[in-house]
């Protein structure tokens, strides 16, 4: 059989003359990355970040998909202007969407279009401009920075200051990567970033490289605080013992001060090139992927006997938990090579004793929870309604504990070897969300992610707090989680469409989530002999 022609492809976004959704401010646009599998079958390909009340918006945050010269992808790229924390679009206004084949934007390098509403009709004079880039190089540069003295923007409090890096193309300036924002501060210490070396330099050392320096405002009218250029040949010198520093120079300001020196100093510590490793690389590796299952049996269900209840087995063998549990396990039981997935329940009174239990086994064997793959966990599930009494309340923390001591076995071994993914079907609100809380921002130091899915018509507005696309999830203690792990769907977005659509959407970010957790730990694939961190050359072979 033929190879199929497959590459990473990096899509650059940005828009001007965008819609103005709001009445004291401008929107808030992010672009969300439709794309077409086959029929009509569509799924979300990424998201760019929020830009704050700008109507000219240049993401930072690209999107990678993988390219298939066999096939016609279609894509669909819309913009929505985000006032809300929710996930869900149809929460935020729509400010106009543009639709093409990734064949048509790799062939021209860059396009620019008109954005069009639902009814095909312009959406005011907004456009948006999307470029493609092919990923030949899986390094990234690592960063640690921060600055002295920058000049003071604000009339009250001090400036805002962040950064923006910049690449330099044969068409002008792109934008590769964007900092946090620093409140309050004219010495301030970002966190540290990464940038892929391919968006940063395509790959060159002595490639220019501008660099930015803001106060950030809120509406959207950013002060230019200095600008420096350099190249990542003068950045890798910098250590954190004799850091690379720049003088940030605001031209405007130099013009009119005669005896003007800087606007402040940006110090480089830390500029350390590494290869980063790709899901499959990590997969192809031998990292198992260990599915774990959680059921909610609480009273809210309604009784399993009634055809209200969510737990009723229709009499074609199904419910929206059977589904759920089908739809996701089918797609995920492939990286697991043994197929044993423990599974639980939680809000029931079980036997003998009936008493309410938030972790019980779904085939009542404490020292072996395990079901023989999906078939297993249906059977068990199956077996088990019967013969429990369905209770409450809603307690997530419980089960999250259960399964991060599973994780925290699996670090013990500091090899790239076992992730564990814990599914959690549920019909209602978190009782014990502080508990929950806690439990997943310790979880977020463990090779462990969370997918809730809900069922029913429930309101699943506080469940959007556990998933971190809108910033860090926090305990109640104020301690933020280092990383996303929840992903939170609610299944009647999915009660008309195809199986594989739920997994698409539940699943979508689990291998950006195993990746950032193995890099996190330094940790390389079981099978490759490469170091983590590559200080020069091209990126060597894996194996």
């Amino acid at each position: 059989m033929a190879m199929q022609c497959v590459s990473k492809v990096e899509l650059s976004i940005s828009c001007e003359h965008l819609l103005d959704k709001d009445v004291t401010s401008k929107s808030d646009p992010m672009c969300v990355l439709q794309m077409c599998l086959s029929g009509n079958q569509w799924f979300e390909a990424g998201r760019t970040e929020k830009v704050q009340n700008c109507l000219n918006p240049k993401f930072a945050k690209k999107i990678v998909i993988d390219y298939h010269f066999e096939l016609v992808q279609k894509l669909i790229f819309g913009i929505y202007d985000i006032d809300y924390k929710t996930t869900n679009l149809s929460d935020h206004d729509f400010l106009g969407e543009f639709e093409c084949s990734l064949g048509q934007i790799v062939s021209s390098g860059k396009l620019t279009r008109p954005l069009l509403l639902k009814n095909k009709k312009p959406a005011g004079k907004g456009t948006i401009t999307v470029s493609a880039e092919e990923i030949k190089d899986n390094r990234v540069v690592t960063f640690e920075a921060d600055a002295r003295k920058l000049d003071n923007k604000d009339f009250f409090g001090k400036s805002d200051p962040y950064l923006e890096f910049y690449r330099q193309t044969e068409t002008g300036w792109q934008l590769a990567h964007r900092t946090e924002v620093v409140k309050n501060n004219l010495n301030p210490t970002w966190k540290p970033f990464r940038i892929p070396l391919q968006s940063l330099c395509g790959g060159d050392m002595e490639k220019p490289i501008k660099v930015e320096c803001y106060d950030y405002d809120n509406d959207g009218s950013h002060d230019l605080i200095g600008i420096f250029e350099t190249n990542m040949k003068r950045l890798q010198e910098a250590t954190r013992f004799s850091p690379a520093e720049f003088d940030c120079i605001n031209a405007k300001k130099k013009q009119k001060k005669k005896n003007y020196k800087n606007s402040g100093v940006v110090s480089v510590k830390l500029c350390q090139v590494v290869k980063e490793y790709t899901f499959l690389d990590y997969i192809m590796g031998g990292c198992q992927i260990n599915f774990i299952v959680g059921i909610d049996f609480t009273g809210s269900n309604g009784d399993p006997k009634s055809p209200k209840s969510l737990h009723y087995i229709s009499p074609s063998g199904v419910n929206e938990y059977l589904s759920a549990i089908w739809s996701v396990g089918l797609v995920i039981q492939d990286y697991d090579s043994d197929k044993l997935f423990p599974a639980f329940g939680f809000g029931a009174q079980i036997p003998p004793n009936w008493q309410v239990s938030h972790e019980f086994p779904l085939n009542f064997n404490s020292s072996n929870p395990f079901c023989a793959g999906v078939e297993g966990v249906v059977e068990a599930y199956r077996i088990c309604l019967p013969q429990v009494r369905l209770y409450g309340p809603t307690n997530f923390a419980p089960i999250i504990r259960r399964v991060s001591s599973f994780a925290q076995e699996a670090l013990q071994q500091r090899t790239a070897s076992q992730y564990y993914v814990l599914l959690i079907i549920t019909d209602g609100v978190i009782t014990d969300m502080d508990q929950t809380r806690a439990a997943i921002v310790a979880a977020s130091h463990l090779p462990m992610s969370l997918i809730i899915v809900g069922v029913g018509a429930a309101d699943f507005n506080d469940m959007e707090i556990l998933d971190g696309d809108d910033g860090r999830l926090k305990s109640p203690s104020g301690e933020p989680a280092v990383r996303d792990i929840v992903q939170f769907v609610p299944y009647r977005q999915f009660q008309n469409a195809p199986q594989e659509a739920l997994a698409q959407s539940v699943l979508a970010e689990i291998p950006g989530q195993v990746v950032t957790f193995f890099n996190m730990l330094n940790l390389s694939p079981l099978n490759s002999s490469t170091p983590v961190a590559v200080q020069d050359g091209p990126p060597k072979a894996d194996g």
